[in-house]
């Protein structure tokens, strides 16, 4: 069996991000660490200190995980900011919460955007709000299942 282990977003500015997915949206810390190291081979970025934060549910280590990256450099050759849906490639991560509590924290503390919301077909409120890095977060319901 295959599974997701994680998803990685570049952050420009970690204590922003992480008040974000931590203290917004509700996102419990699972490490907070420095990396001396050089990502060239894995990413193709040379790197020579990295923050690498992972978030996630405590009760629940085995469910996704958000790894919030600080490459240490500046803005990477070539690379544009997402400010919308991307003709391609990942365009949004995905959690499930309690989308009214997360909205009004988020609200409160000035980030997100103004949130798009759409009624499920169960009755509840799904929304998507931006990152402080432009990437899209879709808040679902705790009660909503797929399988």
């Amino acid at each position: 069996m295959t599974l997701l282990h994680h998803a990685g977003v570049c952050v420009a500015d970690m204590d922003v991000s992480l008040a974000f997915y931590r203290d917004g949206i509700g996102l419990d810390v699972l490490v907070d660490t420095v990396l001396e190291t050089d990502l060239e081979p894995l990413l193709g970025v040379h790197t020579r200190r990295v923050r690498t934060v992972f978030l996630g549910a405590a009760e629940q280590p085995d469910t996704g995980i958000v790894e919030l990256l600080g490459l240490g450099v500046g803005d990477i050759a070539g690379a544009k900011p997402q400010t919308g849906l991307p003709g391609r490639g990942v365009f949004l991560l995905s959690v499930q919460v309690d989308v009214e509590d997360v909205l009004g924290r988020l609200s409160a503390m000035g980030f997100g955007g103004t949130p798009r919301t759409l009624l499920t077909p169960m009755g509840s409120i799904a929304a998507t709000v931006v990152d402080p890095d432009g990437v899209v977060v879709e808040l679902l319901p705790r009660a909503l299942r797929y399988r």
